[in-house]
């Protein structure tokens, strides 16, 4: 065992450097009964001084057996031009000593000022004694004036020696002279005092050591490293919007046609968007009957604006198809119909934005009263039943529905038979659906309708491999850009429908479903559920479901424990097989390290500690 010292600062009188008796550190070194070692053999700065000039190095013996090594430095300039060596020396050290000359009043505020603070960054909890060498010369009575700043003293009084140990938490003392008194008794006293209880310290840390090591003999409990980060599902940006706002121009499965009062075709349209939106087409296209609405100003506008003409004699009649001709409305008002196209567009697009309904009227119309005109009835279209004003502040409107709100109108046409043209026959029972919605959703029934297939002439349409439940759902995908699966289960077949008619965003969902709903089992539940997990993964491979499958065999890997005592197990592929056992966790190391661990422990416990 040994203690390191580090001692700082020159003791010396700057102004009387003749007959200068030797430094405090080797006198105390020389006269102390504790610290044994002659005067060649204390003295170990015959190869050191030339590699480090700055620096004594002293070595002796104490308390008999502990080594003690003393690193002397009276030029502080060592922090400047070796900042490495003095850092490393200062954070080794048990204790340091930081000396000067109370005569030499400008080295100890150079110190104080430039290398104190630079000491006390590098102290970690060390000891530090300040020894203030020598007696003070012309030492004058300090100026008592508050108002007086002048230093009339040469020398650095107790009051500044007191206030710098203050700042480190150090000892201070004053020696007068490097006699047995103040070097032996005094010094040393305090010096020996910082020794014994560096090494108590270093004792206590060292039987701390030893305990550890006798309890483990090297055998430590083995560290569980994190599992692999699972794989990232992004979701995919919904085109909800885009999807209804493009029915508009797209003219497929066109069911309304509205015409000016002079019977000029204006627009396309379709009833079931028009009548998600407004309750005026609803009794319109007799949706609803003026009972069921009840509201006299939503009746007064549909009589006031629309018209239907279902006369065979009406020009282009003959044109139109046999099967199922669009109904011919006609718009009564010459100003509203022709702004129709925009007001069409604007009700397509979610019925929100005003402003811009407003510029594009305002370009057509010059009048600013024709504008508020047509304005006035947009928002009766819009109208609730019951409700007054409802629309009177558009700008505060906009705010409240920001968003597309057909999600929650299209709704109430689901597995309804109002207004439908297709009917889907699933498992016995039949579905009825909307062609438009169905076209402007999904790109497979589109091309299925408007193609040379069967179902693009036909009315009630077979469905074959997926269950009324889950084609409801599918359904009610399209129809209001949402789902919620029952299950796993639920949600795995869904996935399966979706892949089926290439609707990728609702795969997307179902497979977020799947990962989340397994996130969120805890390992007593993984281990007792009935679901099959290799299945599943084998599903999601067969179709197409990459990031399904892929977070799956992490998975698989993750709860390695768990479902690697399950039978299904043993139905992974070899290259599957494979992937689990590369990312298992915990690995095959761990384990191992554990077991012999805990065959260690067991065996401490069951020896008899007191025979």
């Amino acid at each position: 065992m040994s203690i390191h010292i580090v001692a700082l600062g020159n003791e010396g009188d700057a102004f009387h450097q003749d007959n200068r008796p030797s430094g405090l550190i080797r006198t105390y070194l020389g006269r102390s009964p504790l610290v044994s070692g002659d005067e060649s053999s204390l003295l170990l700065n015959a190869a050191s001084t030339v590699a480090r000039p700055v620096f004594t190095e002293y070595q002796a013996s104490a308390f008999g057996n502990v080594k003690l090594v003393v690193h002397d430095c009276p030029v502080w300039d060592i922090f400047d031009s070796d900042w490495y060596t003095s850092r490393n020396l200062i954070g080794g050290a048990d204790i340091i000593v930081i000396k000067y000359n109370v005569n030499d009043k400008f080295s100890f505020h150079e110190v104080k000022d430039n290398y104190i603070p630079v000491i006390k960054r590098a102290l970690n909890s060390v000891p530090v004694i300040i020894a203030a060498v020598g007696t003070r010369q012309n030492e004058e009575l300090p100026c008592t004036c508050p108002l007086c700043t002048s230093d009339r003293g040469s020398c650095v009084s107790t009051t500044e020696g007191i206030q710098l140990a203050k700042e480190l938490g150090a000892t201070y003392l004053e020696l007068h002279s490097l006699d047995d008194f103040y070097i032996g008794k005094y010094f040393g006293g305090v010096l020996e005092y910082f020794m014994i209880q560096a090494l108590n310290q270093k004792t206590s840390e060292k039987m701390k050591k030893r305990k550890i090591s006798n309890s483990f003999h090297g055998i430590r409990p083995p560290q569980l490293e994190q599992p692999e980060k699972m794989p990232v599902l992004k979701a995919e940006a919904s085109h909800y919007n885009s999807d209804l706002n493009n029915l508009l121009f797209c003219c497929q499965c066109v069911d309304v046609v509205f015409y000016n009062p002079d019977l000029k075709e204006v627009i396309e349209a379709h009833k079931i968007v028009l009548c998600a939106v407004s309750h005026v087409f609803m009794l319109l296209f007799n949706v609803k009957s003026p009972t069921d609405i009840q509201d006299s100003g939503i009746i007064r506008t549909t009589q006031d604006l629309f018209a239907i003409n279902r006369d065979t004699a009406f020009p282009g009649a003959s044109q139109e198809s046999s099967g199922n001709p669009p109904l011919r409305v006609i718009v009564k008002d010459a100003l509203f119909c022709s702004c129709l196209s925009d007001i069409l567009r604007f009700i397509y697009s979610g019925a929100f934005q005003w402003e811009e309904l407003e510029e594009d009227i305002r370009k057509k119309l010059k009048d600013s009263g024709d504008v508020s005109n047509v304005i006035e009835k947009v928002k009766c279209i819009l109208k609730t039943p019951g409700k007054i004003n409802c629309l009177r502040n558009c700008k505060t409107y906009q705010a409240r529905k920001p968003l597309w709100f057909y999600n929650t109108s299209l709704k109430f046409f689901l597995n309804k038979p109002m207004l439908a043209d297709v009917v889907f026959e699933i498992q016995g029972a039949t579905v009825p659906a909307h062609r438009a919605i169905l076209v402007a959703r999904c790109e497979v029934m589109a091309a299925m309708f408007n193609g040379n297939y069967m179902e693009a002439k036909s009315v009630l349409i077979p469905v074959y491999g997926v269950s009324k439940e889950t084609f409801l759902s599918f359904l009610e995908y399209l129809y209001t850009d949402s789902c919620c699966p029952a299950g796993i289960f639920q949600a795995m077949c869904l996935l399966i429908c979706a892949e089926m008619y290439q609707v990728s965003r609702l795969q997307h969902i179902c497979e977020l479903f799947i990962i989340t709903q397994l996130q969120s089992m805890p390992s007593r539940e993984l281990a007792s559920m009935n679901l099959d997990i290799v299945d599943l993964l084998k599903k999601a491979k067969f179709h197409h479901s990459d990031c399904l499958s892929t977070w799956l065999l992490h998975f698989i890997a993750t709860n390695y424990l768990i479902f690697s005592q399950k039978p299904e197990f043993q139905d992974l592929s070899v290259e599957e097989r494979s992937f689990v056992e590369k990312h298992r966790w915990p690995s095959n190391m761990y384990l191992k390290q554990l077991a012999e661990y805990r065959k260690y422990i067991h065996s401490r416990k069951c020896r008899c500690l007191i025979m």
